[in-house]
């Protein structure tokens, strides 16, 4: 996933890259197109005005006065003309002409450029010398902004020109088109490379989310949890992928957990065997009637730990071959609880231990398997049991509280020791127990802490301050 990741960093940042260097080449060409399609009408009037006063100039007839009045008449003219995006609303355009020696004879920007030599202009000095005069000049060297665009025509013959005209305009008129055209290239270039590289990543989220998501799966099972099949949206390879990975992994647990069961039970019935074994074959022999007795309470002892034991490893299959409730249903938790009191009394009552309940008076909706549900809480009600003292009572309180529902059983035995708590849910792990001084199956709690993660609960084990032990098994509502 790393690598695919760098790989699609690497993609995105080389079309970033891409998308940045076209934008650069598009911004750095706006001006001088502008400019250039500027200069090129700027060529027509110069040279249309020339033709106009050509005759005048060479007799020396020049009517100023008439120029100057209809420049300034045309300056004063307001108007809207849409171009494109750009409102224009009056004339930028003005002309100042020479004699042969490069006097400026008139101006039409006020008349402020008359009397002086323009001789050694660049625009004046090259149409003088027959050949094409235009230049660009800032009124303010310090302000960019300030350029103006000259461009200059023959008035008369070229060779031998009778003086020159010349048509100048800020830049300034220009650079509203200049930022429309840019912010143009900018929304486009970023609508089309955020385009693209949203397309990139909406194919990483459609392709290689669902494989991250599968990949959570596939750590959770080899952690020894239990997770629901991911949903992974519609792309068929990744659901392939998925109904693979989770056909594998039934498969795999199912052999395991043949092979583990087999183990665990071959290695847990050794001992109740043996002791079993060994009570018959001495029955055989001559001995005391109180011996026999033993002997022969040992045998009915060892059967009913087998019998617990297969019993426990049956439930406990049953709900570890699972890896979701198949067909939950809408259950009152109060009848299931008092379904395994009622089951749990006749241990109690025998370990002389008396059960205080409290539930609530209303149903307690739960989805889940009543059956699961109700095997998970017997075995922590007779854990209580074997573990409470003689004339002890066990407080059973079911609540019902923010869309939880939290069944608390408290016992006043010797608690959890210290160097038991880490593995007390461990299979096969079992303490002694106070009443009967022996080990119970070590599957009773394993087989809750299943039941809980089956239902999407928890279950824990509390130390009270005051000794014994509290369970609390925590549900969601429905």
């Amino acid at each position: 996933m790393r690598f695919t990741r760098v790989t699609l960093f690497f993609i995105a940042f080389i079309i970033t890259l891409g998308f940045y260097q076209l934008t650069r080449h598009f911004l750095a060409d706006v001006e001088p197109q502008i400019f250039q399609a500027t200069e090129e009408v700027l060529v027509d009037i110069a040279h249309l005005l020339a033709e106009s006063v050509e005759k005048d100039v060479a007799r020396g007839e020049l009517r100023a006065d008439d120029l100057r009045e209809t420049f300034s008449e045309a300056h004063k003219r307001r108007f809207k003309a849409e171009i494109f995006e750009h409102v224009k609303s009056r004339i930028g355009i003005n002309v100042y002409l020479t004699d042969r020696e490069g006097m400026v004879i008139f101006d039409s920007d006020g008349g402020k450029r008359e009397g002086q030599d323009f001789s050694s202009k660049r625009d004046v000095a090259l149409t003088m010398a027959g050949s094409y005069g235009a230049r660009s000049s800032r009124d303010d060297d310090k302000d960019p902004t300030s350029s103006i665009l000259y461009v200059a025509a023959p008035v008369g013959d070229p060779e031998s020109p009778h003086g020159v005209l010349t048509v100048f305009k800020p830049q300034a008129d220009v650079l509203p088109l200049v930022k429309e055209r840019r912010r143009i290239i900018y929304t486009a270039c970023g609508l089309i490379g955020g385009g693209v590289l949203f397309l990139i990543g909406a194919v990483f989220l459609w392709l290689f989310h669902p494989i991250g998501k599968i990949t959570d799966y596939a750590n959770a099972v080899e952690r020894g949890e239990r997770p629901m099949k991911p949903k992974i949206g519609i792309g068929r390879e990744v659901n392939t992928l998925a109904k693979a990975l989770d056909s594998m992994r039934d498969a795999l647990e199912g052999r395991q957990y043949a092979e583990r069961y087999i183990q665990t039970l071959t290695h847990e019935m050794k001992s109740p065997l043996a002791a079993i074994r060994g009570a018959a074959e001495l029955l055989d022999e001559e001995m005391p009637p109180e011996t026999r007795q033993r002997f022969l309470n040992n045998i009915i002892e060892e059967t009913a730990r087998s019998e617990r034991l297969i019993n426990r490893l049956l439930e406990l299959s049953a709900i570890e071959s699972r890896t979701s409730l198949e067909k939950p249903e809408d259950l009152d938790f109060n009848t299931i609880l008092q379904a395994a009191i009622d089951q749990a009394k006749a241990h109690a009552e025998i370990a002389r231990v008396s059960l205080d309940i409290t539930m609530p008076d209303q149903p307690v909706r739960i989805r889940g398997d009543a059956f699961i549900l109700r095997a998970a809480i017997l075995n922590l009600l007779e854990n209580a049991i074997d573990f409470s003292p003689k004339g002890s009572s066990i407080r059973i309180d079911l609540q019902a509280v923010e869309g939880l529902v939290t069944l608390s059983i408290r016992d006043h035995g010797p608690g959890i020791p210290d160097y038991a708590r880490e593995r007390i849910f461990d299979r096969f792990y079992s303490l002694r127990h106070h009443t009967v001084g022996r080990k119970g199956t070590g599957l009773g709690l394993t087989l809750v802490k299943e039941a809980a993660e089956l239902h999407g609960g928890t279950i824990r084990l509390e130390a009270p301050e005051d000794g014994g032990t509290l369970a609390i098994l925590t549900l969601a509502a429905s």
